[in-house]
């Protein structure tokens, strides 16, 4: 029984690796800057869905404690990525209106 909870594991562990390397290509490749953010945001996600998986196979309880700090570093880098998008946005919206109220 042991074991099949072992290779259920492993799937799980090797399901999670497929889906960052989905969302690795989505941040590298992504059309817009909203889909890099979302993509860092769910690999960050994932990450700390793996590390608490390996803290239960491997019976250590103090990884969760890194998951959980790994957690609260994840969602400020996604703070910060979202109020410097929100930065260049308003600042090129900014000189857009510029250009049109000069050009008249």
């Amino acid at each position: 029984m042991a074991e099949a909870y072992g290779m259920m594991y492993n799937i799980v562990l090797g399901v999670m690796a497929l889906a960052l390397l989905g969302c690795l290509i989505r941040a590298v490749i992504g059309p817009r800057i909203a889909d890099r953010v979302i993509a860092v945001n769910m690999m960050g996600t994932l990450i700390v869905i793996t590390i608490c998986v390996l803290a239960f196979l491997m019976g250590e309880g103090y990884l969760v404690d890194i998951a959980l700090i790994y957690v609260m570093l994840s969602f400020l880098a996604v703070v910060l990525l979202t109020k410097i998008y929100m930065g260049v946005y308003r600042e090129r919206r900014h000189q857009k209106e510029a250009k049109k109220h000069g050009d008249r």
